[in-house]
């Protein structure tokens, strides 16, 4: 079983034994998943460069379980719209690689349509 399979097993586990499924539409577990994402964020937001030597050891658990948290609710609502994430992964990497194609952007930042022009 993979990874990712184990970990939506854990939290159906997790969601039925609290009987949440009732409240995890599409809708709210994408705004949880916002949410969550926003809380991630803000331990970097005045860092200067947002390194994990500028977070210390307290700080970085704390990024961690932010972390656990985004991907619980990814995995939820995966789960939710039966989306294979590896899958949708694979098949957007063919998408991002057509669209940033390594020798036109390597080392360059910008958005994929700034440097075409």
């Amino acid at each position: 079983m993979s990874d990712l399979l184990q970990l939506r097993d854990l939290v159906r586990q997790f969601v039925d034994e609290r009987d949440w499924d009732q409240f995890h539409t599409p809708k709210n577990l994408a705004s949880a998943l916002t949410v969550e994402a926003a809380e991630l964020l803000e331990h970097f937001q005045w860092l200067q460069h947002g390194r994990a030597e500028e977070l210390g050891p307290g700080k970085l658990q704390e990024v961690r379980h932010e972390m656990a948290d985004v991907l619980v609710y990814l995995v939820r609502l995966a789960d939710k719209l039966d989306v294979d994430l590896l899958s949708a992964v694979q098949e957007k990497m063919v998408l991002n690689r057509a669209k940033y194609p390594a020798e036109l952007v390597r080392g360059d930042a910008r958005k994929y349509d700034d440097y075409k022009k």
